[in-house]
C-alpha cells in the first residue's frame, strides 16, 4: 500500500489498448462473477470481531494454490479492450480483486518465513513497487492497480476502495470472505466502510484523551476522502455517518456528527493478518 499516484502504468496501459485495439478481443467467456475467487476466500478467510476484521488461513491458500493459480491467471488473460468496453461497476470489481489476488500470490512466495509484508521488500523498492505479474497486457506491480488504476484522478474517484483492497496487514480493513461483484459492489464496499469503522481497534473514540482515534488509512489518504463521493467531503464527515459505531456514550457521538471533536491517528500494524498469528 503506497499513496504517490503512479500515472506511469495509466499511460502503458493506454499504449497497450493502441497496440492491440485492432485484434479481436479474447476472454469472451471471463467470469465476472469471479466465483473461483470466492470459493477460495470462502474457505480461506476467517471473520473475527463480530465480522469487522479478519485473517487469512495462508497455509490453506498454498494448499489450494492451483485453484488460486488458475484464477489468477483468468484475472491475466482479460484484454484490454475487453477491460475498456466493462462497465465502471464491472472495471472496479475487477481490480478490486485483482489487486487482493495477487497480493496473496505474493504473500505466498516466502510465506511462511515472513512476519510482514514488508519483509518481501528491500532498501530500492517496496513490495508494493515489484512487478511480478502480468495484468491488462502489462507487467505490473500492486501499486500499479492501486495508484495508477483505483485512484488515479477521474477514473473511479471512489475512495471507499480503501476499505476494500488487502494488504496482508493486521492494520488493514478486513478481507472480505466473497468476491466483489458488478451487481452487489455499492453494498459490499458500504458495508466494508461500515465494518472497519466500527473496529474498535482500528477506529475509536478515546474517552480518556477525549478525542477520536483512527486509522492512519485516513492521514495518508484523506485527500481521496475530499472529492466530493456522495457528499463526503471529508473524513471527518464519513466518521459522522458512524458515530453510533465509533463510540458508546450519546454525547461522545454527538461530537463526532457535528465534527467538534480532536482527531489522532493510531499507529498502524504491518504485521502478517495470518491466522495463525
Amino acid at each position: 500500500m503506497s499513496s504517490p499516484i503512479d500515472t506511469s502504468w495509466t499511460r502503458r496501459a493506454l499504449f497497450g489498448l493502441v497496440a492491440v485495439i485492432a485484434f479481436p478481443a479474447r476472454s469472451e467467456g471471463f467470469d465476472h462473477t469471479h466465483e473461483a475467487w470466492t470459493r477460495l476466500l470462502s474457505k480461506h478467510v476467517v471473520l473475527l470481531a463480530n465480522g469487522n476484521a479478519s485473517k487469512v488461513d495462508y497455509a490453506g491458500m498454498a494448499s489450494d494454490r492451483t485453484a488460486l493459480n488458475d484464477y489468477l491467471a483468468s484475472l491475466s488473460s482479460l484484454s484490454t479492450p475487453l477491460f475498456a468496453r466493462l462497465d465502471t461497476r464491472r472495471q472496479l470489481a475487477f481490480l478490486i480483486n485483482a489487486y487482493n489476488a495477487f497480493t496473496i500470490q505474493l504473500i505466498l512466495t516466502q510465506y511462511p518465513r515472513l512476519a510482514s509484508i514488508k519483509d518481501l521488500g528491500s532498501l530500492w523498492q517496496s513490495p508494493w513497487k515489484k512487478r511480478f505479474f502480468s495484468l491488462l497486457g502489462n507487467e505490473t506491480s500492486l501499486d500499479d492497480i492501486e495508484n495508477g488504476m483505483l485512484r488515479a484522478p477521474g477514473s473511479f474517484d471512489d475512495p471507499r476502495i480503501h476499505f476494500a483492497i488487502n494488504c496482508a496487514s493486521i492494520g488493514c480493513p478486513a478481507l472480505r470472505p466473497e468476491a466483489y461483484v458488478a451487481q452487489q459492489l455499492d453494498a459490499q464496499l458500504d458495508a466494508q466502510a461500515a465494518k472497519f469503522l466500527a473496529d474498535r481497534s482500528r477506529n475509536r473514540w478515546n474517552p480518556e484523551r477525549q478525542r477520536l482515534e483512527v486509522s492512519m488509512l485516513f492521514d495518508w489518504f484523506g485527500d481521496d476522502f475530499r472529492r466530493g463521493f456522495r457528499g463526503i467531503s471529508s473524513p471527518g464527515t464519513l466518521f459522522a455517518r458512524h458515530a453510533d459505531a465509533l463510540a458508546d456514550a450519546s454525547a461522545d457521538r454527538e461530537r463526532i456528527r457535528t465534527l467538534r471533536v480532536e482527531l489522532g491517528f493510531l499507529p498502524y500494524d504491518w504485521s502478517l493478518n495470518d491466522v495463525r498469528t
